[in-house]
Formats: structure tokens, sequence, C-alpha cells
């Protein structure tokens, strides 16, 4: 069991050590400064500006960034669609895999444009290697977009006063070139290395210990490995994710993926840091992010190496902890591990089922999508961070009497309009939904609606954990809900479509807002936003607003489902 505990701390004491000068390098790409990789990236960086017709040293508002991503994501989702609907037809498809029907394409399109991966599929038989490479694409994009608004949010916070905020396109082809493509090679060749498959050709056959012909998928699968977990974006070449042997082959592969799934969250609060020339500010934040992670991993492992009371009444021993649903090469542990960071990012990627771990540490990933900001997605858990930023400076203003101030700038009614419905805007999406699905199921159990398999608590946490992922932009999911439906298909595209644009537009418009206000330095009647007190301040705005808003909700799923088992 130590050992098991031995290997969690290590991944993350790891993690954070990469993340350090991974975030000052961040910092130096987005303000154009030089870098070591600047002699091999800047005549790729010239064919993409040339091909696309952008002229990088042309600064654009708030405005005009918000408009370039979501032109940029407009002609992604037409291309998607047509591929994704035509497939069978089309090249690279030697396993002979069909085209997805239109309400299955959508879902996937908007699945993987919005970084959220939510696949109502399985990678190996539905979609064909030029899907595979089309969606690994997308992967790409969507972390490489949801970073460049975060550069636009940094270069906003900086204490001047101005409506140029650098060039989107800048933003996004630095980010795509300088950031995800090289530490996703280095990625790809450690799995590769490790036995994790690459190649175009289709099904291989082995004869079994047992004597059977058996037919293993194969493909491209070290290179989508690497983006899926370094951009948060989760979505697994075979339908079992990383707990497929050939996409996570052992420990060591296990640890490098689940690394790579908060490196960069991580690395950009110091980036933050860098930028800004507030070091200590971005310790804050980082302090205040590391203790709800923790609030929600410590009672996880726990719940998961004690074992399943249900098993434990039945006089089964669990030396081991609960493994239901895990993997022996990697243990309770490193599941329950994996299961925290996968949520409390948008990645998603799963090493263990999470429809098979105890009902409290369901609960606890659930926790990590819900409040959406411990670290966070790429680039985008920093902006949903920053919400709650603006709300405690608010609130703090007001308790010391004060009119708020963050960073020489006046937070007034605007910002905080906008700061209030995209907070909310969350758990509307998530509670709406999640009641719709409950009706239709409590009125229509076995006909059209007939799509859980374990009714009762269980049940309703699989409805809500689907769209709680869904809003999350997560993608993993409680594995017993039939997903693969329209309505199912519909609603959480819906979902993901306004759950990850609006929290975006949300916080650029009030970055792009205060950027235009006049500057006011510090004194000594200044809030302090780099101490200690505000950090336990946001922390509590976080609980408060986010967390307490789902307790309800939760109180009916796996709380409830937690003391049925006693």
């Amino acid at each position: 069991m130590n050992t098991q505990l031995m290997g969690v701390v290590a991944m993350y004491l790891l993690t954070v050590l990469l993340a350090i000068p991974l975030g000052k390098y961040i910092g130096k790409v987005y303000m154009d400064e030089k870098t070591w990789a600047d002699r091999l990236f800047n005549p790729v960086d010239r064919i993409f500006y040339r091909l696309g017709g952008i002229r990088p040293d042309r600064e654009m508002n708030w405005k005009q960034h918000l408009a370039a991503l979501l032109t940029i994501n407009l002609v992604w989702f037409l291309l998607s669609m047509l591929v994704l609907m035509n497939m069978s037809w089309m090249p690279l498809n030697p396993d002979g895999n069909p085209s997805m029907s239109a309400d299955l394409a959508f879902n996937t399109t908007v699945s993987f444009v919005s970084n959220t991966n939510l696949q109502h599929y399985s990678g190996e038989t539905g979609v064909s290697y030029l899907g595979q490479l089309v969606l690994m694409l997308f992967q790409f994009i969507s972390a490489g977009a949801g970073m460049a608004v975060c550069a636009v949010v940094f270069q906003a916070m900086k204490e001047r006063t101005t409506e140029k905020l650098g060039n989107f396109y800048a933003f996004f082809v630095r980010s795509c070139t300088r950031i995800l493509l090289p530490l996703s090679v280095v990625v790809a060749l450690l799995l590769l290395f490790s036995g994790t498959p690459m190649t175009f050709k289709g099904k291989d056959t082995y004869i079994s210990l047992q004597g059977d012909t058996v037919h293993v998928s194969r493909g491209p699968v070290a290179a989508m490995v690497a983006i899926k977990q370094l951009g948060t974006n989760g979505g697994g070449f075979f339908g079992a994710n990383s707990a497929q042997p050939l996409e996570n082959p052992g420990y060591f592969t296990n640890m490098v993926e689940d690394i790579s799934i908060i490196l960069i969250p991580i690395a950009l609060v110091f980036a933050l840091g860098y930028i800004l020339r507030r070091r200590r500010f971005a310790w804050v934040v980082f302090g205040v992010m590391t203790a709800g992670f923790l609030c929600l991993l410590i009672p996880a492992v726990h719940y998961e190496t004690k074992g399943n009371p249900a098993i434990s009444t039945l006089g089964v021993t669990q030396p081991w902890g609960s493994m239901e649903g895990k993997e022996v090469r990697f243990g309770p542990a490193a599941s329950a591990y994996w299961g925290i960071t996968t949520t409390v990012t948008s990645n998603g990627s799963v090493n263990a089922m999470h429809d098979s771990m105890t009902p409290l540490t369901g609960m606890f990933a659930l926790g990590g999508m819900m409040v959406n900001s411990f670290y966070g997605g790429v680039g985008v858990g920093f902006l949903n961070f920053y919400i709650f930023i603006i709300i405690a400076v608010f609130i703090s203003g007001l308790m010391v009497g004060r009119t708020p101030e963050f960073l020489g700038k006046k937070i007034e009614a605007k910002e905080m309009k906008i700061a209030t419905i995209i907070a909310l805007l969350h758990t509307l999406l998530i509670l709406s939904f999640t009641a719709l699905s409950s009706y239709l199921y409590a009125h229509d159990p076995k006909g059209n609606a007939g799509w859980l398999n374990n009714p009762g608590f269980h049940g309703f946490s699989e409805m809500l954990y689907e769209y709680t992922s869904s809003s999350a932009n997560n993608g993993s999911g409680f594995e017993g809900l039939g997903d693969g439906v329209p309505f199912w298909n519909i609603t959480c595209g819906i979902v993901m479509l306004l759950s990850r644009f609006l929290p975006i537009i949300g916080p650029v418009a009030i970055a792009g807002i205060l950027a235009r206000k006049k500057y006011i330095p510090e004194s000594a009647g200044t809030l302090k936003t780099d101490t200690g007190t505000f950090g336990v301040m946001t922390f509590a705005v976080i609980i408060i607003v986010a967390a307490l808003s789902f307790f309800p909700a939760l109180a009916l799923g796996p709380i409830a489902e937690f003391f049925s088992m006693k």
C-alpha cells in the first residue's frame, strides 16, 4: 500500500518540478521573447502565416480575438462533419469501419472542437484511421485555441491601458508549434518505445493460450495518446481509453500519461506570474488550486484503497483495496489519482472505469468537474478561475469598504454581471438537463428512455455525471449509461457547445473591458491579491458559488448511494 502511495506522490512532485520551468518557457513564447525553439519553428510558423494570410504583428482588440476564435471553429466543425459522415468510402479505412449517423457525427464533432472528447462510440470500431487523424488534429486545434485565449487574457491583465491584446492567430500557431508539438513528440516516443502501436496497418491476429484466433485493433495510437493527454483532450484511440493495454502498457506509461494531464494547466499558472512579473500572485493561484485538488484527491485515494463496503459484507477480503473496474498493473491508488487529475482538468481520459468507483470517489470526480477551476483544462482552466477572482475581488472590496480593484483596474457593475452569469451558467446547464433526463426516464423507464442499466441512486449519478462531464468539457463518463442514442448525442452536444464558448467569451470580455480602463497605481488602500488572505477568500467563493450549488443533486446521487451501502 505504501508503494502505491509513493507512486502517487512521485507523479505529483514530478509534475510540479517540470511545470515550473515549462511555465517560464510558455511565458517567453507569449511575450515573443527569444527561446531555444525559435531557430527550429520560426520557418514553420511563417509557412502557416503565409497559408492563412496572417500578419502576426497586427494586434487585435478583445472582440476581434473572439471573432477569430469562433470563425476557425466553425470551419473545423464543417470539415469534421464531412469526414465523419463519409468515412466508409474514404481512404485509410483498412478495417472497413462505417460512417457515423448525423446525430453521432454532430456529438463527436462538437465534442472534439470543444476540447471535450466525449465519445459515444468505441474508437477501434467506430472511426476509420482518417477519422482518427482528423480528430487528433482537432486535439491540437482545440487545445491551441484554449491556450491562445488564455494568452489574450494574460495580455489584458498587464498593468497598462490598451485595447490591443496581441494577435490571436499568432498565439494559436505558437501554442501548437512551440508548446504542444514538441511535448507531444517526446511523450509519443516514450509511449512508442514502451509498446504503444504506431502503424496504419489494420487489425492483427494472434492465437490465444486457449487456442482461439483473436483479432486485435491497432493504428496510429502513440501520436493520438500524446496529444490527448497534453492538450487535456482525453479522447482515446480505443474504447477503453487508457485502461487498454496497447494505449497504456504499464506503470511507466501510466506515469507519463498522468503527468501529461496536469502539466500544462499548472505551467500556465507560472506563465502568468512570468508575464505579469507577479510571481507571488501566481503562487497564490497555484496554492488555491492545489488546496482544492488535494481536498478531492486525498479522500478519493483513501476510499479506493480501503475497499468497497458492499463487497466486504459478502465476506470477500480486499487486500489491494477496491479493484472493481481497475487494472491490476495500476492498482486503486494510481487509478484514484488519475480519476481526480482527469476530472479537475478537462481531460476526461480514464485508466479505470469511473462507474465502478466507490460512491464518494465518484462524488469527488464529479466535484472536480463541477468546480471546473482547480487547474482546469489548458488555457480555459485559468479563465474559469479568473471569473472567481473577479467575484472574490468584488466581495472583498465591499467587505472592507473600498472600491474593488484588480491589478490597478476598477471592478464595476458590468464586469460583475458578466462574471455572475458565467459562474451560474455551468450550474444551470448541468442541473436543468439532468432534471430533463430524469423526468423522461421516470415517465418512460422501459421505452425510448430505457438508457439506464442501474436505476436508483447510481442511475441518477450516471445521468448527472454525463451532463457534468459535458458542461465541464471533460468527456469521461459513468459508462453504465446507454448514451449512444439521439437524445444524449444531441443534448450533450448542445451542452458542450454552450459550456465551451460562453465561458470563453465572458472572461475575454471582462479582461478586454478592464484593459481599456485607466490604470490606477497601487497604494496603501489597494486590496492585495498576492496574499494568503486573498487566496482563502477566493477558495471560499469557489466553494460557496460552485460546490454548494450542486449539493442537493449530489445528495440524491452518490451521497445517498454511499449511505445505502452501510
